[in-house]
């Protein structure tokens, strides 16, 4: 019979899965409101700058925290680290528009680039994060001295977490034109990036029972879908322009509808797991 702290542990797991899930329909709900008033945009990421901004950063932020508690052990620990390091950014620096695309908000470049009245919204964000984040590393290393938390177990996800808050910290304070036209899209990138591998480790983990049959299937479909839209973002979003169709919109959609599949299927393969953590090794 399970102890009750086994069973307290399994139910906030499940509780961090299904809320995983519930921010990518947030994140739906809120877009379509706004596409009602404003129509369809080239991407999900336009809608920052209408309504549905709130529920949109706040959804990413919500993802971050949950990916930290998640992150299991071994490599799978350092990729949803590293994955939950990007969802922030992802939130806090808006994405880069073409004029003409999203009502109320003016650029005068040709292509896509940063509104520049959205530039102090990004330096609050920025600032916030990189204090958060290099707190975040002093705790760690103070639990780490006082025997609380392995360091063994942990530095690929402290190195990881040193490296991004330096190179935002430098590009942000030495390169910020370029940090506010290309970190959107970057960190949107890493994140699906990381999340397709970790989806690859889901369908072939190296320790602990392989999934069944159909678990493998799905991951590992979850984890080609990934890839293929990531590739598509890649190259469609330096293209969107805001007209016919919304090609990269789709292509953002299907990302987002993939990552709440994967949450679905890893909380009914893990609902009972005595071992809740995301992966078993």
């Amino acid at each position: 019979m399970a102890s009750a702290a086994s069973t307290s542990l399994e139910r906030t797991y499940r509780y961090l899965r299904i809320g995983l899930a519930g921010t990518v329909v947030a994140i739906f709900v809120a877009i379509l409101q706004s596409a009602a008033t404003y129509g369809w945009l080239t991407s999900i990421s336009d809608y920052f700058y209408t309504p549905a901004r709130d529920v949109f950063v706040g959804s990413l932020i919500a993802v971050s925290l949950a990916l930290f508690a998640l992150s299991g052990r071994g490599a799978e620990r350092a990729l949803l680290d590293a994955a939950a390091l990007f969802a922030p950014l992802i939130a806090l620096v808006p994405t880069t528009v073409v004029a003409g695309t999203v009502p109320g908000v003016g650029v005068t470049c040709s292509g896509r680039c940063f509104p520049p009245e959205y530039e102090p919204d990004a330096a609050n964000g920025v600032v916030v994060y990189l204090v958060l984040g290099v707190l975040m590393l002093l705790v760690a290393l103070l639990l780490g001295a006082l025997g609380q938390v392995s360091l063994a177990a942990v530095w690929p996800s402290l190195v990881i977490a040193a490296a991004v808050l330096a190179v935002t910290g430098l590009t942000w304070a030495f390169a910020r034109d370029a940090f506010v036209q290309n970190a959107h899209f970057f960190a949107t990138t890493a994140f699906f990036a990381l999340f397709a591998a970790v989806a690859v480790r889901n369908a072939f983990p190296r320790q602990g029972p392989p999934p069944t049959p159909l678990f493998r299937a799905l991951y590992t479909a979850i984890a080609a879908g990934l890839v293929l839209v990531l590739v598509a973002y890649v190259v469609l979003l330096p293209q969107a322009n805001g007209s016919g169709i919304p090609i990269v919109l789709i292509v953002e959609a299907i990302a987002l509808a993939l990552f709440f599949a994967f949450w679905v299927v890893q909380g009914i393969e893990k609902w009972s797991d005595p071992d809740p953590s995301i992966m078993s090794g």
